[in-house]
């Protein structure tokens, strides 16, 4: 498995500082409790199917024997199942490079979980479970899972119920920008990948931070955010004042003191200026039909 892992991170251009740290925690973990490992990790190759909150409850456990940080930890545990689901996208007749796109969440996730917390590991590490039940892919820029709206919407004229299906859209944090261009080809991957299940006209749902509808006052016409807007028809949206979440937008925890925010870019800085102002931030949902 060790040789396995440092294969997939290099697959994945992990930065060498994390292959190294990584690879010396799963050392201390398979010299501290291997048959627990052992059997954590064949549960997954035996089934996709698995409870994996007990299965991420039993790695704290682990990594507190081995002494190896908890969010370390979390992210091996999906990185030793990506062995088996990448037998997994082959049984289904995925090609590779989907399933390479797919686990590069995992270093995106490390990438934040450096940034914020200052260790390589992931401390959001049940946002990881849908990926490995093969319920939601990456495709290009953009993921995707299969969802039901939820509540009733008005779309060009025709009403849709909320138990339409639809594609679920989130954009990750890849740490290159959100190009149109790169968007709509999302979109036509997405539409050939799940034709089978959703037909020719697919529908696609986002909620996200990008669709706050106040964006379109704090931010040029051209920028790629109210591009990526301008797809779609915004249904609901909400404020608050809770800026715990900014870290997605900032790559720091906010520590209350709104000097310390990076202020490198024209988004951060309107932020930040927002925030200083004590003003609301927040959220929009937006659905929209690509034919």
């Amino acid at each position: 498995m060790r040789e396995y892992l440092k294969g997939i991170m290099l697959e994945c251009e992990y930065p060498d500082e994390a292959v190294e740290y990584l690879l010396s925690s799963f050392d201390k973990l398979w010299e501290k409790c291997p048959d627990e490992l052992i059997r954590l990790i064949a549960e997954y190759e035996e089934s996709h199917d698995i409870d994996y909150t007990a299965a991420m409850d039993k790695m704290r456990e682990l990594s507190a024997l081995a002494e190896v940080n908890c969010y370390t930890g979390d992210l091996l545990l999906f990185l030793c199942y990506t062995r088996a689901l990448r037998k997994y996208y082959r049984q289904e007749g995925i090609a590779d490079s989907i399933f390479l796109d797919t686990v590069l969440d995992l270093r995106y996730k490390l990438d934040e979980c450096k940034c914020v917390h200052g260790v390589y590991g992931s401390f959001v590490a049940k946002w990881f479970v849908e990926f490995f039940k093969l319920e939601r892919f990456a495709l290009g820029r953009l993921q995707f899972e299969i969802v039901t709206l939820g509540n009733d919407y008005e779309l060009d004229g025709v009403l849709l119920k909320a138990d339409t299906r639809a594609l679920n859209v989130h954009i990750p944090r890849t740490g290159t920008r959100l190009d149109h261009t790169d968007v709509l080809e999302s979109y036509r991957l997405a539409r050939d990948f799940y034709r089978n299940r959703l037909g020719d006209k697919i529908l696609f749902t986002c909620s996200s931070w990008l669709l706050f509808p106040r964006h379109r006052k704090m931010l040029p016409a051209d920028s790629n955010i109210i591009r990526f807007m301008n797809d779609y028809t915004i249904v609901a949206s909400g404020e608050y004042r809770d800026y715990s979440e900014i870290w997605r937008l900032f790559d720091v925890a906010y520590d209350g003191n709104v000097d310390h925010l990076p202020k490198d870019s024209s988004l951060r800085r309107a932020y930040v200026e927002l925030i200083r102002r004590g003003e609301p931030i927040g959220w929009g949902k937006g659905i929209f039909l690509f034919k």
